[in-house]
């Protein structure tokens, strides 16, 4: 089991610096598969390492200057009304349900990054309406983030750079740190409710801490469109196993 927990924890961690995410996007599926969570434990599980995680990795990328810290702290805001709406949509959904809203995320991403390019451009000024956009945005993954254990990186990042303007290497940055209020707020409630284990969690945020650093060296060195690519790819396969997870044991 804790050998599950730490490469698991460690996959994750290596995904959560090259991208920018989280990391529970394949945290998930992988405790399903090597330590045989359930989604909602999994999910649980996955979110409470993603804490540590993404302030390492914040602050790794804070320290190469890649962080919008007045975007992370106004998309926080959002996170941390959506991220208990979202921990409690996970203790009452279908666990069938909740898998198959984490499937179609994923294709949806995985088809992004595979067939659009980069659309970022320079940053654009702060006002009132991009104020809302980003408290918005931050609701959605707040939400994402607590019923789908991920940490919201797979939704921020894109719009990030398509919508207000970052680079790709800022806006991971800017949503690691937007990470650390979203995922805590998730894991309070998880926490009370009895369905996260802080040992599980704190085994493999320790995994992922350590292998983050990694993943933050790669996404310096190779091209912004490269990445994105390799993440889609990812994500497809992910997405396909689980769905074949899922079919195979309703049919059992």
């Amino acid at each position: 089991m804790i050998l599950a927990l730490l490469i698991t924890g460690a996959v994750g961690g290596f995904l959560s610096g090259f991208f920018g995410v989280g990391g529970g996007i394949i945290m998930v599926p992988l405790l399903m598969m090597w330590a045989k969570f359930d989604q909602r434990r999994a999910s649980a599980t996955s979110l409470a390492a993603i804490v540590p995680t993404s302030i390492v990795g914040a602050l790794t990328y804070a320290s190469q200057h890649q962080v919008d810290w007045l975007v992370a702290a106004i998309v926080a805001v959002g996170a941390i009304i959506g991220a208990p709406l979202g921990s409690r949509l996970l203790r009452i959904l279908p666990i069938k349900l909740v898998t198959w809203i984490f499937v179609t995320l994923m294709v949806v991403e995985a088809v992004r990054l595979l067939f659009v390019g980069d659309t970022s451009h320079d940053r654009i000024p702060m006002n009132a309406l991009a104020i809302m956009g980003l408290i918005g945005l931050g609701i959605i993954m707040g939400i994402a983030s607590g019923m789908l254990g991920i940490g919201g990186g797979v939704i921020a990042v894109p719009v990030f750079m398509s919508a207000f303007g970052l680079s790709p290497l800022l806006a991971k940055g800017t949503s690691l740190l937007a990470m650390i209020p979203t995922a805590i707020a998730g894991t309070i409630p998880n926490f009370r409710a009895h369905i996260v284990s802080l040992r599980d969690g704190a085994i493999v945020g320790v995994a992922a801490v350590a292998a983050s650093f990694g993943g933050v060296a790669v996404a310096f060195l190779l091209p912004a469109d490269v990445s994105a690519q390799l993440f889609g790819g990812l994500l497809l396969i992910v997405a396909i196993h689980t769905a074949y997870r899922t079919i195979k044991t309703k049919k059992n």
